[in-house]
């Protein structure tokens, strides 16, 4: 046969028009089957089998489209029709060709728009967020179970570089099972694709079931079910992080494959031991008390599995938590560093050790070159850990770097958006800069993610007193707090602040009576004898006699933190301050002044600022007008001196304090307050 009357009789009989129909055709519904069949539950078998069959009915039809017409009349031999008719035919074929085309046109369209945030940011094809898993054991004690194999999941998904994964803590929210929009879930969170799941464990069994979703389209991508024993799913995190990947069409590198690979233990009673601990050392108010649960059930965790690097990690960074934010002695410190070296011992590519160390120098050595050294190859080795980027931007902030520390953390915030612990940092940073607008807007943000959170409430309230002058919200958002909720007696202690700024002592003493906390938590390094601040409330009223007698009991516990850590910075500033209150001047003085040579603003612009506020403090406690208004008004003109407790140095804290009350009448202390230049 001639090949051009060949193809010529090819367009004559409609073929062309047809191969062109039946490939667009086949295309839209391939995309239907794809998405449509999971939402109903079909085996992928009967995907694969309608591919398969639109790609062997291809030739038929061709065959036919050769042999019969299509015509108004129905399918008729192509040598029986009529020519004109074929022709008028054909152009109404090529009207449905269009048509079809359109929707070919519109749907590629819709798939390359790209998926994006709440605030428009375009998502990332290759992101994924892992919600809490549903715990379906008849033991509602094994939630934390639950919660751990999600968590173990996550933190291998984290070390895939070309993932992007979002922090347990941004997911959190999403625990209760009510019915969810996927799609403005994933916008929220900044994820492409959503991994849900279960978790039922029954004495040695466990089952987990997952399903990947593409929530852009609602569309499931992958699921799979897992029985095993207890023994066997201790390294089912890997495989199920391999799996994931592999769905999301991600490559792994060689050191990826067997690091995620990697058991984190062989004992599963070690295992069960870590998941409680590392459930527990998360909560975003970072208590003392917590930190101490977690920190047993580590070391029972270690106990039955000395060999268990993740603990021995999770550890240190537990214990280098308490040394920064609340006893900063050497016991915490030689402790915390040897965890984290045996833990690199153990396993040098762990990226939770490498972010450990970097914590130890950072906060015990100060050494921030080298912390940011250990934190790069944390960041390295697990790309999405928000925890590194965190640290990065807080060693910024204390290198004075405040426009870039800023930046780095709103960088975070953007890439884990639902983080309360970062939109923390945030708010802080801003307070300390004092951009009370921005601060309240972060302020509710914290409060809205992490609605039982005692910190967001109260740095919600002082940052309404610090702009406006006005306790009356602390005073509500505190009032919030149910009755017998008071870890390490921070509520207590936020009960007296707010009854002293509003010059209700009678109110204040109150609160301290009622408490049946010994000792509260209001400034770093420690926490401070009840009796401390019954003394404060008979100074504010001056009762001398019976404020010196509270304030003279409280003398020893203070005394014996400064012998316990003698390099803290913090204490020493406290004990300067106690000695402020009592009248003994030089020894007040000299505290203080030690407490900025310790960490001074030129090392530590945000802790350092803090010592030259407690100073400035003891100056004007002490008569030393001069020196303290000097101070004051540098302070007032560069970030860092904003805290929740009475040195603070922020106009409305000068106005409303009783502490400051010996220098209320000087007129240059006026002229500060009533924001004049003095």
């Amino acid at each position: 046969m001639n090949p051009r009357r060949f193809f010529v009789e090819l367009k004559r009989r409609n073929v062309y028009r047809a191969a062109v129909l039946y490939g667009m055709s086949a295309w839209l519904l391939a995309q239907i089957t794809t998405q449509i069949f999971p939402f109903f539950n079909v085996p992928n078998s009967a995907v694969r089998f309608v591919i398969i069959a639109l790609a062997l009915g291809f030739p038929i039809a061709m065959v036919l489209a050769w042999v019969y017409e299509l015509t108004p009349g129905g399918f008729v031999r192509t040598e029986d029709v009529d020519p004109a008719t074929q022709r008028q035919w054909g152009r109404k074929v090529d009207f449905v060709i269009i048509g079809v085309l359109l929707l070919v046109i519109a749907m590629l369209v819709y798939q390359r728009v790209p998926f994006r945030t709440e605030s428009g940011e375009a998502i990332p094809e290759k992101s994924v967020a892992v919600l809490p898993f549903a715990n379906f054991s008849e033991e509602k004690a094994n939630a934390f179970f639950a919660d751990g194999i999600q968590d173990d999941i996550l933190t291998s998904l984290a070390e895939i570089k070309e993932l992007r994964v979002i922090s347990r803590s941004s997911v959190i929210q999403f625990r209760d099972g009510s019915a969810r929009n996927l799609r403005e879930i994933a916008k929220t969170l900044g994820a492409a694709n959503i991994l849900e799941g279960s978790v039922r464990r029954e004495g040695d069994r466990v089952v987990v079931n997952v399903q990947l979703i593409d929530a852009r389209n609602d569309r499931h991508i992958w699921a799979n079910r897992y029985d095993r024993t207890l023994v066997d799913s201790l390294g089912l995190q890997g495989e199920l992080a391999s799996e994931i990947a592999d769905a999301l069409r991600a490559n792994l590198s060689a050191d990826e494959k067997a690091r995620v690979a990697t058991k984190p233990t062989q004992n599963p009673d070690a295992y069960v031991f870590y998941l409680r601990a590392n459930q527990i050392s998360r909560n975003p108010d970072t208590l003392l008390q917590d930190y101490k649960t977690a920190e047993q059930l580590f070391m029972q965790a270690i106990a039955l599995d000395p060999d268990f690097a993740l603990a021995h990690a999770r550890l240190a960074s537990v214990r280098a938590e308490v040394f920064h934010y609340y006893e900063p002695t050497d016991a915490w410190k030689t402790k915390a560093r040897t965890e984290a070296e045996t833990a690199l011992r153990l396993q040098p590519n762990l990226a939770e050790a490498h972010l450990a160390l970097g914590q130890c120098i950072y906060w015990m050595d100060h050494d921030y070159d080298r912390a940011l050294e250990q934190f790069e190859i944390a960041s390295r080795l697990s790309p999405s850990n928000g925890d590194v980027g965190r640290l990065i931007a807080a060693i910024k902030r204390r290198q004075g770097k405040w426009e870039e520390s800023l930046q780095a953390y709103e960088k975070v915030a953007k890439i884990d958006p639902q983080n309360p612990n970062t939109v923390r940092e945030v708010l802080f940073t801003n307070t300390a800069m004092w951009r009370w607008p921005e601060a309240a807007r972060w302020a509710e943000k914290m409060r809205a993610m992490a609605p039982a959170s005692l910190v967001a409430k109260i740095q919600s309230g002082f940052v309404d007193f610090w702009w406006k002058g006005d306790t009356q919200r602390l005073k509500s958002l505190v009032d919030q707090v149910p009755t017998g909720v008071d870890p390490d007696g921070a509520v207590t202690a936020t009960r007296w602040e707010v009854a002293m700024l509003r010059r209700d002592y009678s109110a204040a003493k109150k609160v301290v009576e009622t408490s049946s906390a010994n000792e509260l938590s209001y400034t770093n390094a420690g926490t401070t004898p009840k009796v401390f601040f019954e003394g404060c409330i008979y100074l504010a009223q001056g009762v001398n006699v019976k404020a010196q007698q509270a304030l003279e009991l409280a003398r020893p516990a203070l005394e014996a933190a400064v012998q316990e850590a003698p390099a803290s910075a913090e204490r020493h500033a406290i004990l300067g301050w106690l000695y402020a209150f009592m009248g003994r001047k030089d020894d007040a003085i000299r505290e203080g002044r030690l407490a900025v040579e310790l960490k001074p603003e030129s090392t530590d612009a945000v802790d350092g600022t803090l010592m030259s506020a407690y100073l400035a403090l003891i100056y004007a406690r002490v008569g030393e007008n001069d020196l303290a208004i000097s101070l004051i008004d540098r302070l007032l003109k560069i970030p860092g001196a904003v805290d929740s407790a009475d040195y603070s140095i922020t106009i409305n804290d000068l106005k409303y304090r009783w502490e400051w009350d010996p220098i209320r009448s000087d007129p240059r202390f006026q002229a500060i307050i009533t924001e004049k230049k003095p």
